[in-house]
């Protein structure tokens, strides 16, 4: 490994030190190709990812998603040994997040699941999955080997 490059971070807002590696006489890795994502969709994706990251609400998602298309939240505080504002918190940051629906039926709530939105995260995900499983093994160590079986 050698150091290649230093960059001091008050002349051009960057961290601290950037290093390059050169293994095998080559850079490290190949260069990144510009961001594929703009930042609305990063926050859009964002702002839903952070609203799964409750277990509650994990549950909630869960259970409307083994429903049969929707159910009273009389049915969905019903399953957890929490209170009804505590509920209600909880599919507000899913209903901002667009996440969830609901429609009113009365004086009953009936919240289901937003297939659209669900199904971006879902392609997101899969599309990182299958990213990495089409380059193969990750990690340097994997790199390493990998340079070295072809030199």
């Amino acid at each position: 490994m050698t150091q290649s490059k230093t960059i001091d971070p008050k002349q051009a807002n960057a961290p601290e030190t950037i290093l390059t590696m050169e293994l095998a006489g080559g850079p490290c890795c190949t260069p990144l190709e510009g961001l594929p994502m703009d930042e609305e969709q990063a926050e859009a994706l964002a702002k839903s990812f952070k609203a799964l990251g409750h277990p509650v609400r994990l549950q909630i998602v869960d259970i409307l998603s083994r429903h049969s298309g929707e159910a009273c939240v009389c049915d969905i505080e019903s399953q957890f040994e929490l209170s009804q504002p505590t509920i209600s918190h909880h599919l507000r940051v899913l209903r901002n997040a667009g996440l969830v629906q609901y429609r009113q039926k009365g004086l009953w709530v009936y919240y289901y699941l937003d297939i659209d939105n669900l199904e971006s995260l879902r392609l997101f995900l899969d599309h990182a999955v299958d990213e990495q499983v089409s380059r193969g093994p990750v990690g340097l160590a994997a790199s390493v080997s990998e340079r070295a079986s072809t030199s």
